[in-house]
């Protein structure tokens, strides 16, 4: 465990860190997904029967704070990957759930790279990807509002919904490989510009049932996705630690004032955030979830970051808005977090922060 987060740290700090601004401009490569790869990075999650590193979740929130920490776009693409190597394995595990083992092991392998399209259920009934019964799986149609990674992605995670039965809709959770059938059409973000992200269209895909992760209800779909949305997640911290970093190395004595009185509120605010979503997973199904106290820590977190990248702008003056300066990246980085992961709860929480 030790070994794989120092090998990703050295990585990290000697080519993720120096290129962040240039990995903004053009795109993360394949070269870095390589590199992702044979550091094990892409299975870190998974049994060490497949090589995988079997992380726990302390070391897991560790290795997304030191990727996000020295380049956000590289932390994007590869987040979105990254858990759903823990969902195929619970599905490998099911009994229940055949899913086609030559593909699974390809994934907890780390040979294959993953896109994630699982946010647009949020969206139903408005809008969201369709999920139809054939006699042999699914056809899923419907666009995806963005998918991370586009270009590096061989297959895809998709989150679609079958209402068939209006009264209890189910999310069906299929993998698609990227090629017919599949178009995209990029986004032009002004955020996470270099995370390649696209807008895609699934037209008709055929996905058999040995290419499904999971069926579920939609309420426990949801439910589930409302307690995770409402966390600060580990690259929130990682974020922070780099602009704190940044700020301690200043040569104004204020910017360095700025971080000496932020540094101790965000580690509190990453301590309370990580022990209760540790309670929370204890504690098990069927118990409260506490989004209330998870959304206040949510929202503290971004406005610890929207203050620190502000002082860092300052700090830097007029360069600080050059794109040769890491201060404008990283403040677009932390308005890119207040609506990654956005719910009508997480805004609800956010505006009356900031009504307040």
């Amino acid at each position: 465990m030790s070994s794989l987060l120092e090998r990703v740290g050295k990585y990290a700090a000697d080519h993720l860190r120096p290129r962040a601004l240039e990995t903004e401009r053009v795109g993360v490569t394949d070269q870095v997904i390589r590199d992702l790869r044979q550091l094990g990075a892409l299975n870190h999650l998974a049994p060490t029967a497949y090589g995988g590193a079997d992380l726990d979740r302390d070391a897991d929130r560790r290795l997304h704070e030191i990727i996000a920490g020295a380049c956000f776009n590289t932390w994007l693409v590869w987040a979105q990957h990254g858990p759903q190597i823990g969902r195929i394995r619970q599905a490998v595990e099911d009994p229940g759930r055949l899913l086609d083992s030559a593909l699974a092991a390809s994934i907890l392998r780390g040979e294959v790279f993953l896109g994630a399209a699982l946010s647009d259920v949020r969206r139903y009934p408005d809008r969201y990807v369709a999920a139809h019964r054939t006699s042999n799986g699914w056809t899923f149609d419907g666009t995806i509002s963005w998918v991370s990674g586009w270009g590096l992605n061989e297959w895809l995670g998709v989150a679609s919904v079958d209402d068939s039965d209006p009264a209890e809709p189910r999310v069906v959770y299929g993998l698609i490989p990227v090629g017919a059938g599949v178009d995209a059409s990029p986004l032009r973000l002004s955020a996470a510009g270099g995370s390649r992200t696209e807008r895609v269209t699934l037209n008709g895909i055929a996905v058999p049932e040995n290419h499904v992760i999971a069926v579920q209800d939609l309420e426990s779909w949801r439910a589930a996705d409302i307690a995770a949305a409402a966390d600060a997640r580990p690259h929130h911290f990682g974020l922070a630690a780099t602009v704190l970093d940044e700020l301690h190395a200043s040569s104004h004595p204020a910017a360095r004032q700025v971080a000496d009185a932020w540094a101790p509120r965000v580690a509190r605010i990453r301590e309370q955030a990580y022990a209760i979503t540790d309670e929370v997973a204890a504690a098990g199904p069927g118990t409260p979830q506490r989004v209330e106290e998870r959304l206040a820590l949510k929202v503290a977190s971004g406005e610890a970051l929207a203050t620190l990248t502000r002082a860092l702008l300052v700090s830097r003056a007029g360069h600080g808005l050059t794109d040769d300066d890491t201060a404008q990246l990283h403040a677009r980085s932390a308005l890119f977090l207040l609506v990654q992961g956005q719910t009508a709860a997480v805004r609800e929480a956010q505006l009356k922060a900031l009504a307040g």
